[in-house]
């Protein structure tokens, strides 16, 4: 039964400063004032609502409550501040709703979901939901110990997940997880497998199924595709019970164009620049946010601020952040506008990601704010007073496309690309950087990691092995995409699950278990990651062995008696009587060996362990005698005398 009762215009949730901090830039908790609001007023429940639209001439609040009358319950302008509001009796938590705008120019009349809705329709279906988030929290532990896990000197080994496609009920017409089916598994196959992070790809609302979130429309939803938000509080809520952080990716980059959405919203060019110059992005046919309008800076923000606030997550991964900074990204000569002093660098879009990250972590300093940026833009991960953009980590992009570059080689040529592996260690730490092999390597014609190795089946899996060590082995944090640690042969497909029955063969076992054991030895040992951003952490044993494809680099932690050797072998030619330079005499233990049978290899190794001789090599006083196995990365351990 739908209800009619009127407007009521005597209540509010802004005062004067919400309305000042929004207009100013400085509002950054939006998500509590703007939007439907359930409240009881002198005993009569109903919504509050409140929606950014200046130059609509009238807006109005239509839904199942009204028959979805477009005029029959009018919203009121607040002042001067573009925000109408209005109070309606009777509608409660569930009611579905939308806008109906008049603008004042050309009659344009449009209806649209709510740009602050914090719950929606599965899409198809557009309508956002009167919702009000209610949800007891067991992680106290966790949000206490938050910070120490997302430390920079602490382990980081991120497992990027798209949650539509983890693992599907083949049963059930090869549905989707839903959120609480997710938390039955994901936090336990994590743990196992030790990961410190899961990173989600975009779960905030989107109405394209195929964008895999990354053309976000709601931006303080999650989608409704996989449950209530509740229950996606309660996923995390068991990652971080069972010790997993949580990473969102979230996309300020650009926005969809559907009419319901952002576009366009009131008859102008509200959320996005106005000039599509500036405005709609040529390659991803989107809008692009007016990052110089002071309202879309509060939007944004308190955007971030949300997840990090209501859902308890501990870092934001913002994606595209170069389409961002470059004026002329993704266009020709004649399509962008120099900026005031002529150059292609987005101004306005730099003040924006400087104040986000300051008032990030100014509000939540135990979280991490995570750029992909893939250009060598300056100082992306350091703070904002020296210059920096303020990011506390960057992807390095740079890393992965060399790396893939060269293990896709067939091994009697790898000689020629010997810098591919080295070119690195020239700017590894002019960044806090996450060594990413993400879902964009696996889609779109590339082939998954397993098929981008060459050689026969046992070469592609000892290669494959060789790539996880030697990633484990630099001084960065890891990032494995979802599927990488099965093997599997397939290329993601987000209309799929994980070819979780791969795991019953030996070989895609014992991928599995060598990403397992590189986790919990990476965990284990500050020498593996305590100086990742530091250079006293690195060194080069020899990085120029290009005739034997052949590398060996030394890990240090901040303890003299923490050091890691780790040698790999990158042809499958043995190599025996391999002398290494090493810093300390002594046993050094063979703590991991790609090559051992459990994992799938030929089991050649060094019987456990090595004792340092006084042989001088590489520069160094000891030296250990090693036998190099066929692709393959090993790790010893200095045990001393």
């Amino acid at each position: 039964m739908s209800v009619r009762e009127p407007v009521l215009y005597d209540i509010t949730r802004l005062a004067d400063d919400d309305v000042y901090l929004f207009n100013e830039g400085s509002h950054f908790r939006l998500y509590e004032k703007l939007g439907a609001h359930p409240m009881t007023r002198e005993n009569v429940d109903g919504t509050y609502f409140a929606v950014w639209a200046p130059d609509a001439e009238n807006m109005f609040v239509m839904g199942d409550f009204n028959g979805w009358d477009k005029i029959s319950h009018p919203l009121r302008p607040k002042g001067v501040s573009g925000i109408w509001e209005g109070f309606v009796p009777g509608v409660v938590k569930g009611a579905k709703y939308k806008y109906h705008i008049h603008s004042r120019f050309n009659g344009y009349k449009v209806d649209k979901a709510d740009p602050f809705a914090q719950f929606s329709e599965v899409p198809p279906k557009t309508a956002s939901i009167v919702w009000e988030l209610d949800y007891s929290w067991s992680d106290e532990n966790w949000m206490i110990e938050r910070a120490e896990h997302n430390r920079h000197d602490a382990p980081m080994s991120i497992y990027e997940v798209h949650l539509g496609s983890w693992m599907r009920v083949s049963e059930e017409g090869n549905r989707s997880l839903n959120y609480r089916e997710l938390a039955a598994k994901l936090p336990e196959y994590a743990n196992r497998l030790g990961f410190t992070h899961v990173e989600f790809l975009p779960i905030m609302e989107h109405p394209f199924y195929g964008s895999w979130g990354y053309q976000t429309i709601g931006y303080f939803a999650p989608t409704s595709r996989y449950g209530e938000p509740e229950d996606l509080m309660y996923l995390i809520d068991c990652l971080h019970q069972n010790g997993i952080g949580v990473i969102l990716d979230w996309v300020p980059s650009h926005f969809p164009n559907d009419e319901y959405g952002l576009g366009f919203f009131d008859g102008t060019h509200l959320y996005e620049h106005a000039d599509p110059r500036k405005g709609f992005h040529p390659e991803w046919k989107s809008h692009i946010f007016n990052y110089g309008r002071k309202e879309i800076q509060s939007f944004l923000i308190s955007s971030a601020n949300l997840w990090l606030d209501a859902y308890h997550v501990d870092g934001i991964r913002v994606d595209a952040v170069a389409s961002m900074l470059y004026l002329n990204y993704a266009r020709n000569e004649g399509e962008w506008i120099p900026n005031k002093h002529g150059g292609n660098e987005n101004l306005e879009a730099i003040s924006f990601l400087r104040r986000l990250n300051e008032a990030v972590y100014n509000r939540f300093p135990g979280v991490q704010m995570i750029a992909e940026e893939s250009t060598s833009w300056p100082t992306v991960s350091r703070p904002t007073y020296v210059g920096g953009l303020g990011f506390g980590m960057k992807w390095d992009m740079g890393w992965m496309h060399d790396t893939l570059q060269y293990m896709s080689k067939d091994p009697v040529h790898r000689k020629y690309h010997h810098n591919k592996l080295t070119f690195r260690m020239l700017y590894a730490f002019h960044e806090n950087f996450i060594l990413p092999l993400s879902h964009d390597e696996v889609v779109y014609g590339k082939g998954s990691l397993l098929r981008k190795m060459p050689g026969d089946d046992w070469q592609k899996f000892a290669n494959l092995r060789l790539l996880f060590g030697y990633m484990y082995a630099q001084a960065a944090k890891k990032l494995l995409f979802m599927g990488g640690e099965l093997g599997q042969w397939n290329e993601w497909y987000h209309e799929g699950s994980l070819d979780w029955h791969l795991t019953q063969y030996p070989l895609h076992e014992g991928v599995q278990r060598w990403v397992a054991d590189l986790n919990r030895v990476y965990k284990e040992e500050p020498a593996l990651f305590e100086l990742d951003f530091d250079p006293a952490g690195f060194e080069w044993i020899d990085c120029d062995d290009s005739q034997n494809s052949t590398i060996c680099l030394l890990r240090k932690g901040r303890l003299e008696k923490d050091l890691y050797i780790v040698p790999c072998n990158f042809t499958p030619v043995p190599r025996y009587h391999y002398r290494v330079g090493v810093p300390k005499g002594g046993l050094w233990r063979e703590v991991l060996n790609s090559d051992s049978k459990i994992y799938g290899g030929s089991g050649l190794g060094n019987q456990g362990g090595v004792d340092a001789g006084t042989v001088p090599s590489h520069g160094r006083p000891f030296s250990l005698n090693l036998t190099l196995p066929p692709l393959a990365a090993l790790f010893f351990k200095w045990e001393g005398s």
